[in-house]
């Protein structure tokens, strides 16, 4: 079908001008400047409604979702042509188009009445009847070219709104923009009765309560260890960089895990948090070993090694690096020979950096080959003759300090059976002074008597057992070869 040019008449009653006639193929109606019809008032929409000619005769679209478009007080469905013919009277917001044929021609009567909205007449249940014409709605095929031809114009004129199933299809009473603007006055609100208020407020104040006594049930820590309370550093040389003085953002942080605020801190002259390789590999670090908020008179670093057989130990299954560990030493005080042959791994390099220059020396005076068992020996024999003092109970020599004889009966052959016994004695439990609490039965081995886990802490095990006495003297230098001359022997 194809679109034709047609003329339309237009008489602006409502303006005081001459009557103007358009040739053009279609008549846009609508607010904006571009429009053919131009109706300026804010009911009315950019682009509002359009007549086109086809076939002979005039249909009108509504393009308004909103204001609406009225024929004959007939609200008109959106994007749906209709025809038009003489005498019928179109509204759009509050102006009156009266249509009349005229040859070839379609003359437009614009009128305009303030006082009357589309809709209004509708709602006060006094609609205007209008006789229906019987052609008066357009075949689909007419419709579809219709459609085709007023997509364009709607494209130019920047309006694409399209119907959705959304959108409901049948229109409203009350039409107008005002119906998508119109909000109820405090006359027509039914307030909310006072006693809706009181008892949302008793409400929320018992369930705040509740949850105070919730929150205090689920986290309530006891204070920190009497280390971390303290606002000074009170042990020379020291082992932390600053006092923590109670703080609790000190180790709990949104910037940095608990385990880095650690490290960090206890980095210090007496004191590097450097934990052992294989615990590094596993991923075990401070935090696994030493636990806080016990009390002030709780010492962390004491009871660190408690934890060593919770994860030490056959019932565990966990798996660190791919393997599981056991119970150390088939539940034994770990005396480092099995079959004769020893089973220790000594000290690296970096632990003997931290012994005392006397002690270095005497290892270098030991039989140090390449050979394991002859390096291993002599390894753990300075350790153990090197001004160590005996517990009560067990043979010293005349300074109180051990001995050969202290841990073996007889030397032709060598007694490795007896310090399996005498182990017992030094490496076990411990009564913490400060806490004055056993942080280790007294029948339980002590982990840490021998297992460094913090290589560059110069703090070590057992200082009350290290005799307060100068360097090797001559006599302490003949014992020292005495010994190394009775343990040189091959095993």
């Amino acid at each position: 079908m194809q679109s034709q040019v047609s003329t339309f008449i237009i008489a602006r009653e409502d303006i005081a001008v001459d009557p103007v006639t358009l040739v053009t193929d279609g008549l846009q109606i609508g607010r904006s400047p571009d429009c053919g019809l131009v109706l300026n008032h804010p009911t009315v929409s950019r682009l509002h409604a359009g007549i086109k000619e086809t076939g002979g005769r005039f249909y009108i679209f509504n393009f308004s979702h909103s204001s609406g478009t009225t024929l004959n007080g007939r609200v008109l469905q959106v994007e749906e042509p209709e025809v038009l013919a003489d005498g019928d009277t179109v509204q759009i917001g509050p102006f009156f188009l009266t249509l009349n044929r005229s040859e070839d021609a379609l003359e437009i009567s614009v009128s305009l009445q303030v006082t009357m909205l589309i809709g209004d007449a509708e709602a006060r249940g006094e609609q205007p009847h209008h006789e229906q014409h019987p052609e008066q709605h357009a075949s689909s095929a007419v419709a579809g070219a219709l459609s085709l031809f007023w997509a364009k114009r709607k494209r130019e004129a920047g309006k694409m709104q399209r119907l959705s199933p959304m959108r409901p299809q049948t229109p409203s009473r009350v039409l107008g923009k005002a119906r998508f603007n119109w909000t109820p006055t405090r006359d027509l609100v039914r307030p909310w009765p006072m006693s809706i208020f009181i008892w949302g407020v008793i409400l929320v104040g018992v369930l705040s309560i509740a949850a105070v006594f919730g929150y205090m049930s689920a986290f309530s820590p006891a204070p920190v260890s009497n280390p971390h309370v303290r606002s000074t550093l009170q042990t020379s040389p020291a082992i932390a960089r600053e006092a923590n003085a109670n703080s609790c953002t000190t180790c709990h942080t949104l910037t940095a895990s608990m385990e880095s605020n650690c490290t960090s801190c206890h980095q210090a002259e007496a004191f590097h948090a450097n934990v052992i390789k294989p615990h590094a590999d596993a991923g075990i670090g401070c935090i696994d070993c030493h636990a806080e908020h016990r009390g002030e008179d709780f010492r962390p670093a004491a009871f660190a090694h408690q934890t060593c057989a919770n994860c030490h130990n056959d019932s565990n299954t966990r798996a660190f690096n791919g393997k599981r560990v056991g119970t150390p030493h088939n539940g034994t005080f770990g005396y480092p020979v099995v079959d004769g042959k020893w089973e220790w791994e000594g000290l690296s390099e970096l632990e003997w950096a931290q012994k005392s220059p006397e002690m270095r020396n005497a290892l270098g005076r030991w039989p140090n080959d390449t050979t394991d068992g002859q390096r291993l020996s002599a390894q753990f024999h300075v350790l153990h003759l090197h001004r160590v003092k005996t517990v009560p109970g067990m043979t010293a020599n005349k300074d109180g300090e051990m001995s050969c004889s202290t841990c073996h009966q007889s030397f032709i052959p060598i007694d490795r059976e007896t310090p399996r016994a005498t182990c017992a004695q030094c490496h076990n439990g411990n009564i913490d002074n400060l806490a004055t609490q056993t942080s280790i039965g007294a029948n339980a081995p002590n982990c840490i008597s021998c297992h460094v886990q913090h290589v560059e802490g110069r703090r070590t095990w057992g200082t009350s057992l290290l005799a307060r006495v100068p360097p090797v003297a001559p006599a302490a230098t003949q014992s020292v070869s005495q010994s190394i001359s009775l343990f040189s022997r091959p095993n």
